[in-house]
């Protein structure tokens, strides 16, 4: 990563690490911001469960209603130092941070079936119970509508990409090297 990069993105598959990346770059002085509290914000005012279905289904509405990189204009307002930002899930989003200064994109991937395991282990409302389920919920993600979630399309995107297929420690030895 190149010294003045003051933001770092993060997009990648559920599971795979996002959260425990933002943790240690929060560790490292980064402020946090994710896209994804944007619209927990929304669900929140119209009283509705935050699950993943509502999340996925509120942000493409918002994505429709707005314009499809109204979330990372939402945070963006609020960002006044260097800061990772969670949750990057539209190309249109990817566009409008590349036109900040000193931002990368970094992708966290990893096999679908340890991130199965990961999010059953989590604590959140999945919306899912079985593998199959997890595997057709993250092809809705993957589309291809410019005003919906297109995660693969992020992914391709990004200027550097992390494989969290092992531990913890593994993982932030592979963010130090990133750094």
């Amino acid at each position: 990563m190149n010294k003045k990069t003051s933001l770092i993105g993060l997009t990648g598959t559920n599971g795979a690490g996002k959260g425990e990346a933002a943790s240690f770059f929060v560790e490292k002085g980064y402020a946090y911001f994710s896209l994804s509290d944007v619209i927990r914000e929304e669900l929140r005012k119209e009283n509705q469960e935050i699950t993943r279905n509502n999340l996925i289904r509120m942000g493409n509405i918002m994505r429709q209603q707005f314009s499809p990189d109204i979330l990372a204009r939402c945070v963006a307002k609020k960002i006044k130092e260097k800061a990772v930002i969670d949750s990057i899930r539209n190309p249109k989003e990817v566009e409008f941070f590349q036109n900040q200064d000193n931002f990368t994109l970094l992708a966290i991937d990893s096999p679908t079936e340890l991130r199965f395991e990961r999010v059953k282990t989590r604590g959140r409302k999945e919306s899912v119970s079985s593998l199959e389920e997890f595997i057709a919920k993250e092809a809705e993600e993957m589309g291809t509508d410019e005003k919906s979630q297109q995660l693969l399309a992020c992914m391709e995107m990004a200027d550097h990409t992390i494989i969290n297929d092992s531990t913890i420690e593994e993982l932030r030895n592979k963010l130090e090297e990133f750094l």
